[in-house]
């Protein structure tokens, strides 16, 4: 029991009443109450129900009237229909109709004789505002149904019972009845009926209340309340209730039951008791139009529900969670609007959260946060040291009572890591959404301070992610737990990139630890995106004396989009990286073979470059094949694909050398083939390089200029004066024989020596009679086509130029729709004439748009 949910209030006290009668039955109606006694008569009180400081609610009556009804016998129920000003008054087994405020009987003598007990149907199923409908139970085991008017009582029909109705009620087409041992559901509009279960009338009274639509509450055995639904099922579970019940009745949420000693309050939600209500001698009790009076023998008193929110309170003052928000989301909101009760429910929410909180209940707790919609400040609050400095918020103090995290974890650390690991995970729910709207700085900041605390790699995510951490707060607070690449990363969102860099470089200098710093190359590509040329050089000395290499990427990864400056133009840059060699030369080879750049004094100073390299390679006492190899390969790639360095001064230096390769590719920019080719043949041996060079400087040239450098290296191998020509025979024979090579026939027959045998030229012969043959087979089948092509041309123009054009002044452009002035005009194939100026393509109609020719 942990709910207050009525007040016990004096309606109608004792002398209000004639001495020696007992109160049998009551009923209300608006203002009117009336009484039925044990000695027939009908007294009827008028009530006043007024609300006094502060906020007690009390009762003034004052009696309108007697009736006595002189039958001698008790007034057993009384049902009054405010709609017809008729009250029904079932006394000595005779249902009379009575005038409600004079309490005459009505003239005509509307009454019925036999009834053991009757109910209105409140929920009937015929709707009309000048009747009602009522169900009546007979002593000849029959229940009649009627229709009541101000002045009679319409029989409707009859449903026959195996024995006398005891008690029952009426819900539309369905009667609940208790017969002498067992319940029932009757359609009395079908005939059908429902057998529940039985009870023993001895221990059991038998108690019907219908509860809404098409469900009834039955007391049952064992002391129990049902609830059944018109098909006869339970869809609650049942309430347990005490013996010796006299009454029973039912006001939202909550089953109300009086035994002779108490009134027990029983939840819908739960069916659990909430409320006991001392109560001796109990006779009757109802709900009346949304009141509950319940009366003694000599008295009636008012049960005034103690308003919801309070009952609310109550509750939650004893961490009854579940049946507060249940109550609140149920509780009859009688004079709130739609809104005002939404906020009300939702500072409930936040006040039930808290006690989830406090419990240790966090997924609840949560939940209830972010339905509730809390300022989340009221919750970072109470973490110490986690709200901004800056931050002038006070706490309410209606929502709970809690000082810090501290008292609630007792001082324990890994409680205290609990509670701020909910935190953590409630600020990252909300952050973003309608919880979180309008506390960007406070969120931030918490979540700064949290992960800082615990280390945590979600960070410096949430600093580069547009937050709103309050800078000079969490400065201090990244201090303190050395989260120094972290500081950075909020000195940059802020737009102090110095003191960001300032951090990162004493990060990476050993003088700051920090595990989660990336390294060089993040301080690298902080400067390669900044702005700030002026901060950028600053560094540029520091970065590229620890890496050169990827130093360079200051300057070659900076963003497209950057305007260019005169601190960024790459001469400044070119003269700055002399002192790191291997940054220039990275520096070249961006401008060069990214940007694309053609200017003759980048290209010459890569290929000076790269030349130097190599020779200090070689002048080494041991140098390293694989980086010689790598830095000559580097070397011939530029001077093969570049036309624009300067040849003869890389030329000059090359013949200094035994650098051969490299020689012989200078010497083919310059055009001197044969001395290129001699030095493959002669010097290098590498016959494979000697016709390779044949196919690289050909490429892009006309088909002339190839077989004039393969006649070259022919002529190189025939050559007679050269003292070991017998040892490039072989090579020659396979430079014929091969499928890249491209001769003039007649030049190579000339310079075939004489003692060469047909059979070392068979291959190189058949290839070329071939190829000859192919080449004029080839050649014929192009003729014949272009040949058919210029007839089909000729045939088309003779059939057009059949067809007369008749020119006239009538005749309109089809595009403008204007006359000809000139004697110039257009005709497309499909007869579309045009002015020349209005024919925008000869290929494709103005008009209709049908494509004539796909060729431009």
């Amino acid at each position: 029991m942990s709910v207050k949910a009525f007040e016990l209030v004096p309606a109608i006290e004792r002398d209000k009443f004639m001495q020696k009668i007992q109160i049998e039955c009551i009923e209300s109606s608006g203002k009117n109450l009336y009484v039925g006694t044990d000695s027939c008569f009908v007294v009827h009180f008028m009530i006043e129900e007024k609300v006094v400081p502060p906020g007690r609610t009390q009762y003034r009556a004052q009696k309108q009237g007697h009736k006595y009804l002189a039958l001698r016998k008790p007034i057993v129920q009384l049902k009054a229909a405010s709609a017809l000003t008729r009250i029904m008054v079932l006394c000595d087994n005779t249902l009379t109709l009575l005038n409600m405020f004079d309490l005459e009987p009505i003239v005509g003598g509307a009454k019925i004789k036999g009834v053991n007990t009757f109910c209105l149907n409140e929920n009937p199923t015929r709707s009309s505002p000048f009747s009602v409908e009522i169900c009546v139970a007979l002593k000849k085991k029959v229940i009649q149904i009627y229709t009541v008017t101000e002045d009679k009582m319409i029989h409707v029909k009859d449903v026959a019972t195996p024995e006398q109705a005891v008690n029952l009620s009426l819900d539309g087409p369905f009667i609940c009845v208790a017969l002498a041992a067992d319940y029932r559901i009757i359609n009395f509009e079908t005939g059908e009926f429902v057998e529940l279960f039985p009870y023993e009338s001895e221990f059991t009274p038998p108690l019907i209340k219908r509860i809404s639509k098409e469900e009834f509450l039955l007391s049952g055995p064992s002391a129990l309340g049902m609830f059944v639904t018109s098909a006869g099922i339970s869809q609650r579970p049942p309430v347990q209730w005490s013996d010796q019940l006299v009454a029973i009745t039912y006001s939202h949420p909550y089953v109300l039951a009086l035994s002779e000693e108490f009134i027990t309050v029983h939840s819908m939600f739960d069916q659990q008791q909430k409320q006991t209500i001392p109560f001796q001698g109990g006779r009757c009790l109802g709900e009346f139009d949304g009141r509950l009076f319940v009366a003694s023998g000599r008295e009636i008193y008012a049960l005034v529900p103690v308003h919801w929110e309070k009952q609310v309170q109550g509750l939650l003052g004893d961490k009854k969670v579940l049946e507060a928000l249940e109550l609140a989301r149920n509780a009859k909101k009688t004079g709130l609007t739609k809104e005002k009760f939404q906020k009300t429910f939702n500072r409930i929410q936040q006040q039930a959260g808290f006690i989830e909180f406090s419990e240790g209940n966090f997924e609840s707790a949560s939940d209830l946060f972010k339905e509730g919609q809390l300022d989340v400040r009221e919750l970072i609050s109470i973490y110490p040291l986690l709200m901004p400095a800056t931050s002038s918020f006070t706490r309410s103090s209606s929502l709970h009572d809690i000082a810090d995290i501290n008292q609630l974890a007792k001082h324990s650390t890994e409680n205290v890591k609990k509670y701020k690991d909910f935190l953590i995970l409630y600020l990252e729910g909300i952050r973003g959404t309608r919880n979180g709207l309008g506390f960007k700085v406070d969120v931030d900041t918490a979540l700064l301070k949290l992960y800082a605390e615990y280390n945590s790699s979600e960070l410096t995510t949430l600093i580069v992610s547009e937050s709103g951490c309050d800078l000079t707060d969490c400065v201090t607070w990244l201090q303190k737990y050395n989260r120094h690449h972290a500081l950075g990363l909020l000195y940059r969102y802020h737009g102090d990139h110095e003191k960001a860099l300032q951090v990162w470089t004493k990060i990476a200098g050993g003088e700051l630890t920090d595990e989660s710093f990336p390294g060089l190359e993040f301080i690298i590509e902080v400067l390669a995106n900044l702005s700030d040329h002026e901060l950028v050089w600053k560094y540029v000395d520091w970065v590229l004396e620890r890496d050169q290499e990827d130093g360079v990427k200051i300057f070659t990864e900076r963003p497209s989009t950057e305007p260019q400056t005169e601190r960024m133009r790459p001469d400044t840059i070119i003269d700055y990286l002399h002192r790191f060699p291997k940054a220039v030369i990275a520096y070249l080879e961006y401008l060069i073979f990214q940007r694309k750049l053609e200017k003759e004094k980048y290209h010459t100073h890569l290929a000076v470059l790269y030349l130097d390299a190599v020779l200090q390679l070689v002048k080494s006492d041991n140098p390293v094949k694989q980086e010689l190899d790598q830095s000559r390969s580097k070397l011939r790639h530029m001077l093969q694909t570049s036309s624009l360095y300067r040849v003869q001064l890389i030329l000059g230096k090359v013949k200094e050398t035994d650098m051969y390769a490299e020689c012989a590719i200078l010497y083919g920019k310059l055009e001197e083939h044969e001395k290129a080719v001699r030095l493959l043949v002669h010097k290098l041996k590498d016959y494979g390089a000697a016709e390779n060079y044949c196919l690289v400087n050909s490429q892009g040239k006309e088909p002339g200029y190839r077989k004039r450098l393969f006649q070259i290296l022919l002529g190189v191998y025939l050559d007679p004066n050269y003292e070991k020509s017998d040892s490039l025979v072989v090579p020659a024979v396979s430079l014929l024989n091969s499928n890249e090579s491209d001769f003039d026939v007649i030049k190579v027959l000339r310079l075939i020596p004489d003692n060469w045998s047909v059979g070392l030229l068979s291959q190189f012969l058949k290839r070329t009679v071939r190829l000859s043959v192919n080449r004029s087979r080839t050649t014929h089948v192009e003729r014949m086509l272009s040949r058919g092509e210029n007839l089909q041309l000729k045939a088309s123009t003779i059939d057009i130029q059949k067809q007369p054009v008749v020119m006239n002044e009538e005749r309109l452009c089809a595009v403008c729709n204007r006359a000809f002035s000139e004697s110039t005009f257009v005709r497309y194939p499909n007869g579309v004439i045009t002015h020349v100026h209005c024919a925008k393509n000869k290929n494709i109609c103005p008009v209709t748009g049908k494509l004539f020719n796909t060729k431009k």
